[in-house]
């Protein structure tokens, strides 16, 4: 919900979020995307319906299908018909989801709007308190282990399908945090902290976050390439390293792939 102000007339509008246990994850803007994918069949061709870039649009599509408990995309690659991405019957039941609450939200708005008082104080409160991530990789989990040490502690985060991201915080982060197993929490680890290699599953590492999947996306560019490699249970880890090191692995899409960072480049967040 946000004011807007025109001259000395203040006027209510508001915008509808999807959440999965207190977890904010779908508003207006990702519903429209994936509404656009369902009728086009194509991730391309939805970027363009809704005025994004298709690189934001790919960012959009990660980023749902990570933090969702099932995938709501379902991309594929090659193949007689070239690839496509679908919506599973996950993504279809969101979408149904969104009409059945929409009508409800305007009369929510329109009842709300009569008995606001200070509007103006409430726009200036939203306006101080909002935030945005620049991180590429936001991951939704459950705390499966704390382990607190003299200064700093080990945080374990179980994402769906199973998979663990390892974290080092301070004791005064799990405190200020809440943080306690069970509880509902995010990983945030910036693309630029993660490490890209091939054939590392017997690999002794000190990094304790290791994840092997299948490239799903290259962007090359003169100095720098961008890499997504989706790791199962519906995640996607995206990672920025240099063109050389892309070309020296032979990264292509489809190929196999193991994505590498520090548990201390884990930032950890609650909602």
């Amino acid at each position: 919900m946000k004011c807007s102000q025109e001259g000395a007339k203040l006027g209510l509008s508001g915008a509808v979020w999807l959440n999965k246990e207190d977890r904010k994850f779908l508003g207006g803007d990702r519903i429209s995307l994936l509404e656009q994918i369902g009728e086009l069949g194509s991730i391309t061709k939805a970027a363009k319906a809704v005025g994004v870039s298709y690189k934001t649009a790919w960012d959009l599509v990660n980023m749902i299908n990570n933090l969702a408990d099932k995938p709501l995309v379902d991309r594929l690659t090659g193949g007689k018909g070239g690839g496509g991405t679908t919506l599973t019957a996950e993504g279809k039941k969101v979408l149904r989801e969104f009409q059945i609450i929409q009508e409800e939200h305007r009369k929510f708005l329109g009842n709300i709007a009569e008995k606001l008082g200070d509007a103006d104080s409430l726009y200036q409160l939203l306006r101080r308190i909002a935030m945005k991530v620049s991180a590429r990789n936001v991951f939704a989990g459950t705390v499966a282990r704390i382990v607190k040490g003299a200064v700093n502690a080990e945080v374990d985060l179980t994402l769906k399908g199973g998979a663990t991201i390892a974290a080092v915080v301070t004791n005064g982060a799990v405190d200020n945090l809440g943080l306690a197993v069970g509880k509902e929490a995010y990983a945030i680890i910036k693309a630029s902290s993660v490490i890209v290699g091939t054939d590392l599953h017997d690999a002794k590492l000190s990094a304790r976050n290791l994840m092997c999947g299948t490239v799903a996306k290259v962007i090359e560019g003169p100095v720098s390439a961008e890499v997504d490699v989706e790791v199962g249970g519906g995640n996607t880890v995206s990672a920025v390293i240099t063109h050389e090191s892309s070309k020296n692995l032979g990264l292509a899409v489809g190929g196999h792939a193991c994505v590498i960072f520090k548990a201390s480049s884990v930032i950890i967040g609650v909602s």
